[in-house]
């Protein structure tokens, strides 16, 4: 049994989408991963797809044609993100030490993203402030589901439908350009701001309701 292997998290998916993802990913890919790799030498692979797809979003300033490399940065991010758990259960590797490297790549990730787009001639940097934070209170909330009782909660909307998202922003940003479609209060609405806009509802929702739950289960135990 390896170093610092705890008992296996419990993961909750309620997203038919991102179980199926991971079912293939784990049928197709993760039997070729090689046998001298550990689940934090993944983490960190989708760590740095996810620092590539941040510079390129950055980039964007420079060319459009950026949002290609944050594409593939995202989707390898994704994939890693979803084998390296795969790797730390089928390895008997798990340990709370790589969950929280997990989670806090994923924070940042995330974060600067968005920061990266708001910063962007693509998006408002006064939109992508409010999805800054959202992915990050989510991902603390999970680590301290996993805490109190070893269950890593996913939000009804995972990581998958996050990343085809982003996507979108990006392949739609590509196609219509830094045009506004509209103005709103002074700001000129781009097609970014209205994806990430509509995703933020839900997300929103989805972090409230897991914050409210831990803490009725929480408060009911102390009863």
């Amino acid at each position: 049994m390896a170093e610092g292997y705890t008992n296996p998290v419990k993961k909750i998916i309620p997203s038919k989408l991102e179980t199926g993802f991971q079912k293939v990913l784990y049928k197709y890919v993760g039997p070729h991963i090689p046998s001298g790799m550990t689940p934090n030498q993944v983490t960190l692979i989708g760590a740095l797809g996810g620092l590539f797809a941040i510079i390129c979003t950055a980039l964007t300033c420079v060319s459009v044609w950026f949002f290609v490399g944050t594409i593939a940065g995202l989707w390898l991010h994704l994939i890693a993100d979803d084998l390296d758990g795969y790797v730390a259960r089928s390895r008997q590797m798990s340990s709370r030490a790589g969950a929280y490297f997990d989670l806090i790549t994923d924070v940042l990730f995330s974060s600067f993203l968005m920061l990266a787009l708001g910063l962007s001639p693509y998006a408002n940097a006064e939109v992508m402030i409010f999805a800054v934070p959202v992915y990050g209170i989510v991902n603390v909330t999970a680590m301290n589901y996993i805490i109190y009782y070893n269950e890593f909660l996913f939000p009804r909307l995972g990581p998958i439908e996050a990343h085809l998202t982003y996507t979108a922003v990006a392949v739609l940003s590509m196609a219509m350009g830094t045009e506004p479609l509209f103005s709103f209060l002074g700001l000129g609405i781009k097609i970014a701001d209205i994806i990430i806009f509509a995703g933020l509802i839900p997300t929103y929702y989805e972090m409230i309701r897991l914050q409210i739950q831990l803490f009725r289960r929480l408060k009911k135990e102390e009863v």
